[in-house]
């Protein structure tokens, strides 16, 4: 199984009865495998605080619970993170977060093990996919057993390969009764004063149960030198050094252990510490007063590998073979027929300064559209261009913009744009709307119309939305259209008023959209101009100074022939 297909058969097995997770890869598919089985309810939240309120809701209720993300993720969870470890909870609750070593799909590299000891929740690690549903199970017990929420932090190299996973069967799921308790779940200060004495009671006693539980685990062999790891790091130490080294695989991260970790390093010659990112573990050693190799020879950031193990400790890293550095790059890129792709060519065309958002869309960053200047965080766009526009008044606001997708507006958005609306920057925000949360593999959100399981569900109106927010202007595009984008936004950016543009027009790799036959190049008009290739569009490219199209990638959107003067490109049958 998948390492995220696994969590979620852990879920299933536990007797798990509600999840509510928000998208972000590379946990997305926890709650997508989640949601085949019938006798879990699966939703998807519009953010992941909302999320985990939600969870902490069901616990509540007496229901085995579970929120999923992505490590940015747990950043918008935080606030009730850190509260519900002082209520704890009646029925078992999980929480998976996922971080991204290497920032393959994200815009930092933060390590969630501090999220653990922050709040002072216990964390699990498994380091593969049997792990992974093991201690799910397992997890929920130590959640009731506790009185706590307990974290499960999967990693991309966990969440997104493969090993063999046993199955079982399913807990037969249960009610815990719900009984009104106001000094354990009202958390005023002065109930929230006489709970935290419990929070640390319960850490300390936790701290004891890691010394013996089954999550860490010791494996002797060469006695020479001794490694503490955990996660993919326990697969390549394993890779890389085999029996010729003592190991200690910790799978519970938070709290951590002292005695079995004293007891094996006073078994070995030399200690080491191998884990990705911070200097957790290692840091916790050196408390003990142990001498130890870490980061002074490992990186703090991005992904290790087995070579890098070698590299840096000795041992044999298993044989690989590079690819051809001579190998062209291949720079990310909008799809054809993107609806975000016209947009930003009339952005960048008129010099706009963009304040750009997390998604697909933020592509429009990279060569050759070049359309976008700053990227932060979720909702950050519209947070942003109010506090630019009210730094810079008419110097900017004539020409810039924000932009953001519909399901990172319904994440993060609204409170921006209630903000303008509320003190009155003269901002002009472009919301994105492809029907779908597009970079994390077509998930339905709030404005969709349609649930987790497809299924018809509540539709939040966008131009209803801004309108009741006060917003006296409020537009709808087709950002295929580029005559109507371009006047569009000049009318919008002239205004001395806030206003919403709503740039609609479905994502182009959904399966209901039909497509248009491909443009046909017309290698006899076709100057070699190569106006077309302002767009980016991977369907075009050059030959022998002539326009190109790719049949297999045009989907015939129309964009690059309203920008060749010479006629050259024409909506036509395949190209022979």
């Amino acid at each position: 199984m998948l390492g995220n297909q696994a969590f979620a058969r852990g879920l299933y097995e536990a007797g798990c009865a509600f999840v509510s997770s928000y998208p972000g890869t590379p946990s997305t598919e926890v709650t997508e495998e989640a949601a085949k089985y019938e006798e879990i309810y699966c939703e998807w939240a519009p953010n992941e605080k909302v999320a985990m309120e939600a969870a902490f809701g069901a616990s509540l209720a007496g229901k085995r619970s579970f929120c999923g993300m992505k490590h940015v993720g747990m950043n918008v969870a935080a606030d009730p993170l850190f509260t519900c470890s002082y209520t704890g909870v009646n029925a078992g609750m999980v929480i998976c977060v996922a971080d991204d070593a290497g920032m393959h799909s994200s815009q930092n590299e933060q390590d969630s093990r501090h999220y653990a000891a922050a709040a002072k929740i216990p964390m699990l690690e498994p380091a593969d996919s049997a792990e992974a549903c093991a201690f799910v199970k397992q997890a929920y017990e130590i959640s009731e057993q506790y009185d706590t929420p307990v974290i499960v932090k999967m990693c991309t190299r966990v969440a997104h390969s493969q090993s063999i996973v046993e199955t079982g069967e399913r807990t037969e799921e249960r009610t815990l009764p719900y009984e009104k308790n106001i000094a354990k779940y009202v958390m005023m200060p002065v109930n929230a004063i006489r709970r935290h004495p419990v929070v640390e009671e319960r850490t300390r006693k936790l701290a004891e149960y890691a010394n013996t539980c089954g999550f860490n685990r010791v494996e002797m062999g060469d006695t020479r030198l001794g490694i503490i790891t955990s996660s993919t790091s326990y697969q390549y130490v394993k890779e890389v050094f085999g029996e010729n080294a003592s190991i200690l695989k910790l799978g519970m991260v938070y709290p951590l252990p002292e005695k079995l970790i004293l007891d094996f390093a006073s078994k070995v010659d030399k200690l080491v510490i191998v884990e990705e990112l911070d200097s957790i573990i290692e840091d916790h050693c050196k408390k003990l007063g142990l001498t130890v190799t870490g980061k002074d020879v490992l990186p703090l950031e991005g992904e290790y590998a087995q070579n890098l193990i070698a590299e840096k400790l000795g041992g044999k890293a298993p044989e690989y073979k590079s690819l051809d550095e001579t190998l062209p790059g291949r720079p990310p890129v909008m799809c054809a027929g993107c609806p975000h792709r016209g947009l930003f060519y009339i952005l960048s065309k008129n010099k706009c300064t963009v304040l750009g958002d997390i998604g697909c869309y933020t592509l429009g960053a990279v060569a050759p559209l070049n359309a976008m200047e700053m990227t932060l965080c979720m909702g950050a766009s519209i947070s942003a261009i109010h506090g630019f526009n009210k730094a810079l008044g008419e110097e900017s606001e004539g020409k810039t913009v924000a932009v953001i997708g519909d399901s990172t507006f319904m994440h993060s958005g609204m409170t921006g744009l209630a903000n303008i609306a509320y003190n009155q920057s003269n901002s002009t925000v472009i919301i994105l709307d492809n029907s779908i949360t597009g970079m994390t593999g077509h998930q339905q959100n709030p404005t969709t119309g349609y649930n987790i399981k497809g299924d018809p569900a509540g539709k939040i109106d966008l131009e209803s939305l801004c309108r009741a927010m006060g917003f006296v202007r409020v537009a709808v595009i087709d950002p295929y259209n580029l005559e109507e984008c371009d006047r569009v936004i000049k009318e919008e950016l002239a205004a001395k008023e806030p206003s919403v543009i709503i740039s609609r027009r479905p994502c182009a790799l959904l399966k209901y959209v039909k497509h248009q036959p491909p443009i046909h190049a017309d290698g006899d008009k076709c100057v070699g101009c190569k106006s077309c290739m302002r767009l980016g569009c991977p369907a075009i490219s050059m030959k022998n100074n002539k326009a190109v199209i790719d049949n297999t990638l045009c989907v015939g959107c129309g964009v690059c022939e309203q920008l060749c003067k010479f006629d050259a490109l024409q909506p036509g049958e395949v190209q022979k």
